[in-house]
């Protein structure tokens, strides 16, 4: 093989982004997401309205993603695709055109887990951006997924620690329910966090074992301190609301730091890196920075468009799959419950 001249085609439609990337030689050439605006009128995604649309949108993206890059369909090296996990009806959608098109083509299909991608995704080259030495500690935050994962190599990977209920997306998510924001609602809360007081209201962390993540308590405790509070004043949430999301996001980023404390003080591990939706939150990120002055961590965050669900993290995979020779067959199916 020439390794000096690998054209990826990565795609991405895992929940409800449809998505396609070209990478060469490790280094983006383009990175092109649709996204599905109709989920916003249900406050949450609707998978078969997912679905529908990732059919309507994966030859103009892949179409699109091609003519950015400036690479013709001939010169591709293999096609990259999300096996799981994810919406069943969304990844075969993905699966079976990226099937059907290295078929096509005659050439390898590698198949991708979408978890794995939001780790590697600290491994494009990209300006300004270090790639993380092994092992580090990666912990992916999305709306469907909360891990940290010990990072041995780029396809030795342990999950150390994850929610036994609800991702923390989603506690951002009902949290901003409960308040009348949109959806998604992590970037209002984000937003409106900046100019409330996070010690205003106190939330009480839940107590889970080990590793673990818990937030369906929190969301819980929140429903009940909203209704409490607008039974006494029903105008508390329109006077109170940077408050409200400035305590609420205090109290999401202390139980995320407070588990990453707990994993690099039990494995020594100081590198430390965040992958995933909930990344682009400026406090999270914040936490994760002020990290390396008060535990002597090195923190990584990938650039901002690779931590949302993108085709870039996945065409990184096909790279590093390429590389080794890890192609897989026509036979591969979608696998919406694949584990890392």
């Amino acid at each position: 093989m020439n390794s000096q001249n690998i054209y990826i085609l990565g795609i991405e439609s895992s929940c409800d982004d449809t998505a396609a990337a070209v990478i060469h030689n490790g280094k983006i050439l383009s990175n092109i997401i649709a996204n599905q605006k109709i989920h916003e009128e249900y406050g949450g995604v609707v998978p078969e309205l997912a679905s529908r649309a990732h059919q309507q949108n994966i030859v103009p993206v892949v179409d699109q993603a091609l003519k950015k890059a400036g690479v013709t369909k001939d010169q591709l090296s293999a096609v990259a695709f999300t096996k799981g996990p994810g919406l069943m009806g969304s990844l075969l959608v993905g699966t079976s055109f990226a099937k059907s098109l290295a078929y096509g083509l005659n050439i390898p299909l590698i198949d991708v887990n979408h978890m794995q991608a939001h780790i590697l995704a600290h491994f494009i080259d990209e300006e300004g951006f270090d790639k993380p030495p092994f092992p580090f500690l990666a912990m992916t935050i999305s709306g469907g997924h909360t891990q940290i994962v010990k990072v041995n190599n780029h396809f030795d990977m342990e999950v150390i620690g994850e929610t036994i209920d609800d991702a923390v997306g989603e506690a951002f998510d009902k949290s901003g329910k409960l308040l009348g924001l949109g959806y998604p609602a992590g970037p209002e809360i984000d937003k409106r966090a900046k100019l409330g007081n996070p010690k205003v209201f106190k939330f009480s962390k839940p107590k889970v074992d080990g590793l673990n993540f818990s937030f369906s308590g929190l969301k819980t405790a929140i429903l009940y301190f909203i209704q409490r509070e607008v039974k006494n004043n029903p105008n508390f949430i329109e006077e109170n609301l940077n408050d409200i999301c400035a305590s609420i996001q205090y109290t999401i980023i202390g139980i995320l730091t407070d588990k990453l404390k707990k994993a690099s003080k039990e494995t020594g591990i100081k590198h430390i890196a965040i992958g995933g939706g909930v990344s682009a939150n400026s406090g999270i990120r914040q936490a994760l920075k002020d990290g390396e002055s008060k535990h002597g961590w090195t923190t990584y965050v990938p650039k901002f468009e690779f931590t949302t669900d993108n085709a870039a993290m996945i065409a990184i995979v096909g790279y590093l799959k390429y590389l080794d020779e890890d192609f897989t067959t026509q036979n591969v199916m979608a696998n919406a419950r694949l584990k890392i």
